[in-house]
C-alpha cells in the first residue's frame, strides 16, 4: 500500500492588487491631482485584496505620488469595489507568530503615509470596502462613498480575529467610542452585518455619500470644496472629558454583546474592546503597535482557523452548492403563490415581491384570515418606508404586487407556487391536488414543510416531478439557509428553477434529499431531544440548560426550544420518532406542556439571570437519576455525531460541509467553532462514536 502524498502547505499564489497612478486635472483645484486606483485585473466578482505583492504595489504608487507633489493624493478602486482588505488565502498559511506579527505592521506602515503625509488624502470608495479596505479609507484624510456602494464593514471579529491595520485605533478616534463599538463589534457579530452607504455616512465612517452616475466627478468636486474652504469636514475630539460617559457606556455594551453572542467563547471581541479601551489613552504608535500584537495572537489561533473554514463554506459552497443542477435549464418566474396567510406566509410572500420584483397572490381558507395576512404583508412594508429602508415609491410598488383571493384560478398563470400551511401532510396534499387542477404543468409546487415527506406529499399528483422543498428559516429576513429538498422524481428543470429563485431571494441554499427533517431540523431536534431527556431523568433544568454554555451557542437548548416552539418541536420530534423511534424519544413533558397551551418555557429573575418558568418547572415530572453539565454536554455531542453520521451514510446531503453550512446559515452555530464536523473530529468525538472523523487533518484547524 503506498502512502498518500501529503497536502502541499505553499500558500496559492496572490492575485496582486496593482496600483496604477495617474495625474488628474481638476476643475477648481490648483495643480494636479494623483489618483492611485486598486485594481486586480478580474471583474467585480473578484475584488481587490491585499497580500504583500499588493502593499508593494501601492507603495511604489505612493512613491510616485509623493515624488509628483500634487495638490492632493486620492485612491479610488475598479468598478464597483474599493478593496476588501487582507487576502485571506495567504493570511490562512500563516503558522508561526513572527510572520502573523509581520502582516499587521506592513499594513500599519504602508497606510501610515497616507495619515501622516502633509498633502491632503483623500479615499474614494466607489465600492463594496471591508476590513482593510475601509482602514485604507480610515488613513486617509477625508473619505467620500458612492451611493451605490454594495458593502461596508469591519467584519474581522467575526472571523476571529480584530482589525488589525488601523482600525481598532483609528475608527474611535474618527467616529467615536459608541460607534466604534456598533462598527467593530456589534456589527460582526450580529451576522456580519453590512453597512450600507446611509448607514454608513450616519455613524460617520465616511464624510460624505455622493450619487453612483457621475460619483468620480462629485469626488473631484467635493474635494476641490474641501480645499479652497467651501466645504467644512468637522472633527471632534474624543478623547476629551466631555465624552467620559460614552466611552464608559460604549465599552460596557461591547462587552455585553460580546458576552451574549459568544459567551466567552471567542477571545476576538474582548481583543478588539481593550485596543479600543487603549485608543483614547495611548498615543497613536503605541495603539497600533498593541493591535499588531493582537492580531498576530488571534492570527495563530484556534478559532481564525475556524472561523476561515466557516467563512469559505458561505462565501464559496453556498454559492454553488453541492448537488446543484445546470442553472441553464431554470425555468423564468414572473408570478409567485402563496398557500396560506400566517406569520410565515407573509414573509415569503414579502421576500418574493422584494427579490423577484414579480406579483405575489396569497390564499387562505377564508376572507377573515386572508385580510389579515395581507393587512400584516402590507403593514410591514409601511414600517419598512417609514424606517427608511425602502423610498415611499418602492413600497407602493411593493404593496401593489402582494394581493389576494381566495379563487386557487388566480394561481393559472402563476410560475412558482408555495404552500405554507400547517405541518400536516392531509392537509398539505389536499392543497397540491386542488392546485394541480389549476396551475400549468410547468408550474413548481414548493413546500415550506420542515419535516414531512415531501415523497408522500407528491404520490397521488400526476406531475409529481415539479414538487421540491424549499424550506425557510425564521425569521427568513435574517436567515440565510434554505433547504432545497429533491425526490427521487424531481426533475432538473425544477430544481434548477428552485436554485434560481433562492439566489434571486438572496439565499444560501443546500440540497438534501427527501429524508425526514431534512438537515437542520433533524440535527436540533436530536440534540434538543438529549437535553429534554436529561432535564426528565432528574437533571437540573440550570444545569442542562447550561451545559453546552463552552461552546458559545447563540442561545441555551431551552431558549432554542421556546424560539422554535414547543407545538412545533413535539410535532417534528413525533415525525422523527415514527421513522426512528430508538434515537428520537417523545418527551412526556413536551407532551404535557404542549397540551397545556404553553408558549413561554422560560422567565427572567429581578437580577437578570434565566430560568425555567415556574409554571412548566411545575409541570415537568423529573426522575431521580441526574447527570452533571460534562455528562450531559458530551451527551448531547455524542448525539450530534452519530446523526451527522447517519445522515452522511443515507446519503441525505453530499458532504460533512453540506452540514457544517446548514448549521452556520440555518441554526447560528457559531463561526469561530469552524462548522460542526470539524469542531466533532477536534474535540475527539467522532472516532469516539462513530469510529472515525469527517474530515481529514487540517480541516478547519492548525496546519
Amino acid at each position: 500500500m503506498t502512502n498518500p502524498k501529503k497536502p502541499s502547505t505553499a500558500p496559492p499564489a496572490e492575485v496582486v492588487t496593482h496600483a496604477h497612478l495617474r495625474l488628474v486635472d481638476v476643475p477648481d483645484v490648483v495643480g494636479q491631482v494623483a489618483l492611485i486606483t486598486l485594481d486586480n485585473g478580474l471583474d467585480h466578482t473578484r475584488p481587490s485584496t491585499f497580500g504583500p505583492l499588493g502593499m508593494a504595489e501601492l507603495n511604489t504608487a505612493l512613491d510616485a505620488a509623493f515624488a509628483a507633489n500634487p495638490t492632493a493624493i486620492a485612491v479610488t478602486g475598479k468598478p464597483f469595489v474599493f478593496a476588501v482588505g487582507a487576502d485571506l488565502s495567504q493570511t490562512a498559511t500563516v503558522v508561526d507568530r513572527e510572520t502573523a506579527l509581520a502582516t499587521g505592521v506592513l499594513g500599519h506602515s504602508t497606510f501610515k503615509r497616507l495619515r501622516d503625509s502633509t498633502i491632503p488624502t483623500f479615499a474614494f470608495v466607489n465600492g463594496a470596502a471591508l476590513g482593510g479596505g475601509v482602514e485604507l479609507s480610515l488613513a486617509c484624510h477625508y473619505r467620500t462613498l458612492a451611493a451605490n456602494a454594495a458593502m461596508m464593514a469591519l467584519p474581522e471579529v467575526f472571523l476571529g480575529i480584530l482589525p488589525g491595520w488601523g482600525g481598532t485605533q483609528l475608527l474611535p478616534k474618527i467616529v467615536g467610542p459608541e460607534n466604534a463599538v456598533t462598527v467593530i463589534i456589534e456589527n460582526a457579530l450580529n451576522q456580519n452585518h453590512m453597512m450600507r452607504p446611509k448607514e454608513a455616512l450616519g455613524l460617520g465612517v465616511v464624510d460624505v455619500v455622493l450619487e453612483a452616475a457621475d460619483y468620480l466627478e462629485q469626488s473631484f468636486a467635493w474635494m476641490s470644496g474641501v480645499l479652497d474652504g467651501r466645504v467644512s469636514v468637522p472633527r471632534r475630539d474624543f478623547a476629551a472629558a466631555e465624552f467620559d460617559d460614552q466611552w464608559t457606556s460604549a465599552l460596557e455594551r461591547g462587552k455585553l454583546i460580546a458576552d451574549m453572542r459568544t459567551h466567552g467563547a471567542s477571545p476576538a471581541p474582548y481583543r478588539a474592546l481593550e485596543l479600543i479601551a487603549l485608543s483614547r489613552t495611548a498615543d497613536l504608535a503605541t495603539g497600533l503597535a498593541a493591535e499588531a500584537q493582537g492580531l498576530a495572537d488571534l492570527i495563530v489561533s484556534q478559532q481564525f482557523r475556524a472561523g476561515l473554514y466557516s467563512f469559505n463554506l458561505t462565501q464559496k459552497r453556498a454559492l454553488k452548492p453541492a448537488g446543484a443542477p445546470d442553472l441553464a435549464l431554470a425555468r423564468k418566474v414572473t408570478k409567485v403563490g402563496v398557500i396560506g396567510a400566517g406569520l410565515m406566509a407573509g414573509q415569503i410572500a414579502m421576500l418574493f415581491a422584494q427579490r423577484l420584483h414579480v406579483p405575489v397572490v396569497l390564499t387562505d381558507v377564508d376572507q377573515a384570515r386572508l385580510d389579515k395576512g395581507l393587512a400584516g404583508v402590507h403593514r410591514k412594508i409601511a414600517e419598512r418606508a417609514a424606517q427608511r429602508k425602502m423610498t415611499p415609491d418602492e413600497a407602493n410598488r411593493l404593496t401593489a404586487l402582494v394581493t389576494g383571493s381566495l379563487d386557487y384560478q388566480a394561481f393559472s398563470d402563476a410560475d412558482f407556487v408555495i404552500e405554507a400551511v400547517f405541518e400536516e401532510l392531509g392537509a398539505k396534499r389536499d392543497v397540491f391536488a386542488a392546485l394541480e387542477k389549476v396551475v400549468s404543468p410547468d408550474a413548481v409546487l414548493a413546500t415550506n414543510t420542515s419535516s414531512l415527506s415531501i415523497t408522500d406529499m407528491s404520490a397521488d399528483l400526476q406531475h409529481p416531478q415539479r414538487v421540491v422543498g424549499f424550506h425557510f428559516f425564521n425569521p427568513i429576513s435574517v436567515m440565510p439557509l434554505l433547504e432545497i429538498v429533491r425526490t427521487a422524481s424531481t426533475s432538473d428543470e425544477i430544481a434548477a428553477t428552485a436554485l434560481s429563485v433562492a439566489k434571486t431571494l438572496k439565499k444560501g441554499p443546500i440540497f438534501t434529499a427527501d429524508a425526514p427533517a431534512f438537515v437542520v431540523n433533524r440535527l436540533l431536534t436530536r440534540f434538543m431531544g438529549e437535553i429534554i431527556a436529561a432535564i426528565d431523568e432528574g437533571t437540573d433544568p440550570a444545569v442542562a440548560d447550561g451545559a453546552l454554555a463552552p461552546l458559545g451557542l447563540p442561545m441555551t437548548p431551552i431558549m432554542l426550544l421556546q424560539l422554535v416552539g414547543p407545538a412545533v418541536a413535539l410535532h417534528v420530534t413525533e415525525t422523527l420518532h415514527g421513522t426512528f423511534p430508538d434515537r428520537f424519544e417523545v418527551s412526556e413533558n413536551l407532551r404535557r406542556i404542549v397540551e397545556a397551551g404553553h408558549r413561554t418555557l422560560v422567565s427572567w429573575t429581578d437580577t437578570g439571570e434565566q430560568g425555567l418558568d415556574p409554571e412548566i418547572a411545575a409541570l415537568w415530572q423529573q426522575g431521580t437519576n441526574p447527570s452533571t453539565g460534562e455528562q450531559v454536554r458530551e451527551r448531547a455531542l455524542a448525539a450530534l455525531a452519530q446523526e451527522a453520521r447517519l445522515m452522511l451514510d443515507e446519503k441525505v446531503v453530499a458532504a460533512a460541509a453540506d452540514i457544517d453550512l446548514a448549521l452556520l446559515t440555518g441554526a447560528g452555530w457559531p463561526f469561530w467553532l469552524g462548522g460542526i464536523t470539524p469542531y466533532l473530529d477536534r474535540e475527539g468525538v467522532s472516532e469516539k462514536v462513530t469510529g472515525r472523523r469527517f474530515n481529514p487533518p487540517g480541516v478547519s484547524t492548525l496546519p
